[in-house]
């Protein structure tokens, strides 16, 4: 590991993420997250992730990329990836209406927007309402959980944007 610094820095965000997952478990009494929904599903995004939430900007395509990189926009003079969340997760393309919203990752590293088919705003859960088991059955999101939760009946799936930009398939915009 000593040569591989990329390697060192995924090893250090997945003990980061271990701690949020123990924060989640209980040694805090409420977990507070962004509410989103990609399809029929109800996700919750730590509040540090987001930096901030848009309506999906006008954008330029990228020739050669993927499906899923639906281009670059300039939001306040910078340069952000818009990218398709539901698509680059396998899923079927998010097609464009006027709930859609874009999370802008809080990361001064990865400049990228996540479009979301509609944002619910901050939610928070108890430790009571942690139920990881349904993060076993809940493919294709499995690598970028955190944990689940239900609240008020609704299942909400806590999901770490950071370890979706920070996965192969991000990575991987160019075909």
């Amino acid at each position: 590991m000593r040569g591989d610094p990329f390697g060192q820095l995924l090893a250090l965000e997945e003990q980061l993420q271990a701690s949020r997952v123990d924060s989640v478990a209980g040694t805090s009494q409420n977990w507070i997250g962004l509410g989103f929904r990609i399809g029929e599903r109800w996700f919750v995004a730590p509040r540090e992730d987001v930096r901030e939430v848009i309506p999906q900007p006008p954008s330029t395509h990228i020739p050669n990329a993927a499906s899923w990189l639906r281009g670059l926009a300039n939001v306040r003079g910078e340069l952000l990836a818009i990218v398709d969340l539901a698509g680059l997760l396998g899923l079927t393309p998010s097609e464009t209406h006027r709930a859609q919203r874009v999370l802008v990752l809080n990361s001064r590293r990865i400049p990228a927007g996540l479009l979301v088919d509609e944002v619910a705003g901050y939610r928070q859960f108890t430790v009571g309402e942690q139920r990881n088991e349904l993060v076993r059955a809940a493919q294709p999101f499995t690598p970028y959980l955190l944990g689940a939760f239900v609240h008020e009946g609704q299942p909400w799936l806590a999901m770490s944007l950071h370890k979706v930009a920070l996965g192969d398939a991000f990575r991987t915009a160019a075909l």
